[in-house]
């Protein structure tokens, strides 16, 4: 009996990744074996900078909120804790955005929570 190699699925799995690392620079974009490297390598860092990204725009948020904060003379621990006190359901994302945007309104609201 012959032996029997799926040649189908094999060029369309090395298609696949090669046309991922297009773009690549020198023998990553079209040698199979180095190429799949820096994909899974590239895989690997979107996964975990996905994680992180999230991380960085929670502290960019506290930063903007607590400068907002320090501007009517109160800290960002201060603020934060007077807005879950009086039941504001407003999230750290739009505070952020109201005291970088629209700082009369941000300033409205740590009028109502003093």
């Amino acid at each position: 009996m012959p032996r029997s190699v799926n040649s189908v699925a094999k060029r369309a799995r090395r298609k696949r990744v090669l046309k991922q690392a297009k773009g690549y620079f020198g023998r990553r974009k079209n040698v199979w074996t180095v190429a799949k490297n820096a994909v899974e390598k590239a895989l690997t860092y979107a996964y975990r900078d996905r994680k992180a990204n999230k991380r960085n725009f929670r502290s960019l948020w506290i930063v903007r909120i607590n400068a907002g904060a320090r501007l009517h003379g109160m800290s960002y621990s201060q603020f934060m804790g007077k807005i879950k006190a009086n039941n504001i359901e407003l999230n750290r994302k739009v505070l952020a955005d109201l005291a970088m945007n629209h700082p009369e309104a941000f300033g409205a609201i740590v009028n109502k929570i003093k």
